[in-house]
Order: C-alpha cells, then structure tokens, then sequence
C-alpha cells in the first residue's frame, strides 16, 4: 500500500503533506470514538469513497489497497461475533476498513519524499534532547522502500513453493522469507555503513 503514489491535480493532491497526515490521525481518531452502529460505519464509507472519487482513483485500484487486510479483517469479524454482536462486529472491521482506506488515500496522493519531509521538520525540536530527525527519516524511507521489497520476496517463494508442489507447507514459505529478508537487510545494513550512514 505504501510507495504507489498516483500524480493529479486534484484537490487532495494539492493539498499539503502536513495537513493531510493530521486530518488523517484526526479523522481515524473521530471514527474510532464517534462512530457506534453499522449505519453510521455505511455513511462514514460513502464520504470516504466520495473522497477517491474527489483524488480521481480507479476503483481497482482503491480495492488493491484493501485486498491485503480482508482476511485479517474475516478473522477479526467472526471473533467479534462470537464474543459481542454482529452489529458490533460490523463496526469494528468497518472502522478498521475505513481506516486502511484513508491512509491509503493519503499515500496514494502523497508523495513519499513530501510526507518524509513533514515528519522530519515535525521532529525537529526534538534535537534538544539528542533526536536526530534526519535520521529518523531515514529510517522511515528505508522501512517504507522495503515493504515491497519484502513483498516480493513473498511472492517469489510463495511461487518456488507451488512450483515443487508445497503450496500447504507453511515451513517452506516462512523459512526462505526470513532467510532472504535477513540476507536482504545484512547487505542494506553494509551498504549504509558503507557510505557513512553510521558515522556519529
């Protein structure tokens, strides 16, 4: 979800990168408290769709941003049920779903270097107390730059492991990610120190 950034002049993409970030922390806070029955979670997602409509993003690619959480959000669901009421159920995985929408809209009219930016100024008192918010954001681009890095590394397993007819064997897909993952950052990790990065 993080990196697919879609260039528009729409207003959202106008709109600076600070704004949209606290409008988001505010907006996900104010469903999480207000937000009480299903009706309410259907109004709150029709403003929300509205809003990608506003950004001019295609509905595939509005879905794409929610397929990953649909099974999370199934289990979550059916525990809810178990435990409390349907409506109940409905409300929590619809605020949930809400949320990931919105931070997805706000990655996909946000550019990645701009929201970096923000956090890194946002920081910025904290030097007083031994903070170094370049630092910080540098880590926050290295972290978003290797979520699809590690997605691909998923992928490609996951297909090795179909190919050699073990597409039911968790071990064989959890240890060669780990194994690749680990390798991945061993290298990152040289190449930084390589270049100075650890320098104090």
């Amino acid at each position: 979800m993080i990196g697919l950034y879609r260039p528009g002049t729409s207003l959202l993409h106008r709109m600076p990168a600070g704004l949209k970030l606290l409008l988001l922390i505010v907006a996900i806070v104010s469903a999480t408290i207000f937000v009480r029955t299903p009706v309410e979670v259907g109004v709150v997602a029709l403003v929300v769709a509205a809003l990608f409509g506003v950004a001019g993003i295609p509905l595939k690619t509005a879905l794409a941003q929610l397929r990953p959480v649909l099974w999370m959000l199934l289990i979550i669901g059916v525990f809810q049920v178990f435990i409390t009421t349907w409506q109940r159920a409905v409300v929590v995985c619809g605020v949930l779903l809400i949320s990931v929408a919105l931070a997805a809209l706000v990655t996909l009219t946000t550019r990645v270097t701009a929201m970096l930016d923000t956090v890194t100024r946002a920081l910025g008192p904290t030097r007083r107390i031994g903070v170094d918010p370049e630092r910080i954001g540098l880590m926050l681009a290295l972290a978003i730059r290797c979520i699809p890095i590690l997605a691909t590394i998923v992928h490609e397993v996951s297909e090795a492991r179909k190919a050699r007819g073990l597409q039911w064997s968790m071990t064989a897909l959890v240890t060669p990610v780990i194994v690749r993952a680990l390798r991945t950052a061993d290298a990152l990790g040289d190449a930084l120190v390589a270049r100075g990065v650890d320098d104090d």
